[in-house]
């Protein structure tokens, strides 16, 4: 099985399928709206990546690069891979192509936040050489 990772850069009728598949698989809560997903793929500051695998698309992650005073900051989210593709690599090659984004884009840092529970995804965020900080997340509750 070959794993292609793509730069989505329009929500076309498959983007919008396989997207809609894939994102109540990373959030329960999320929705899926597709003039929504047309803005967040033609902001500035995201970058939509795609796995295919054997020509279908069957995983994805976003990067958010933004500037601060102190450089550019980038953040990784929403890295997904359908609970029926998984075990053949579009995870790794989807954040080892996110890393070699934020390289070319000259981002400074790069981080991603993961639930403790979700152990085989800490495993596979170290291993393509995140590590862990100790800092505390703080959500907003107002």
């Amino acid at each position: 099985m070959t794993v292609a990772i793509e730069r989505i850069d329009a929500v076309t009728g498959e983007v919008a399928t396989a997207l809609g598949a894939l994102i109540p698989q990373l959030s329960g809560s999320a929705t899926v709206d597709v003039e929504f997903l047309r803005r967040v793929v033609a902001s500035e500051a995201t970058s939509v990546f795609a796995a295919r695998l054997d020509g279908r698309i069957v995983g994805m992650a976003s990067l958010v690069v933004y500037p601060l005073p102190t450089g550019l900051r980038g953040h990784v989210d929403d890295v997904v891979v359908d609970s029926t593709a998984r075990g053949h690599g579009c995870a790794r090659a989807l954040l080892l192509r996110v890393i070699a984004e934020s390289e070319t884009r000259g981002v400074r840092s790069l981080e991603l936040t993961s639930r403790p529970s979700r152990s085989a995804a800490i495993a596979l965020y170290e291993s393509v050489g995140f590590v862990r900080r100790e800092t505390g997340v703080y959500r907003y509750a107002g």
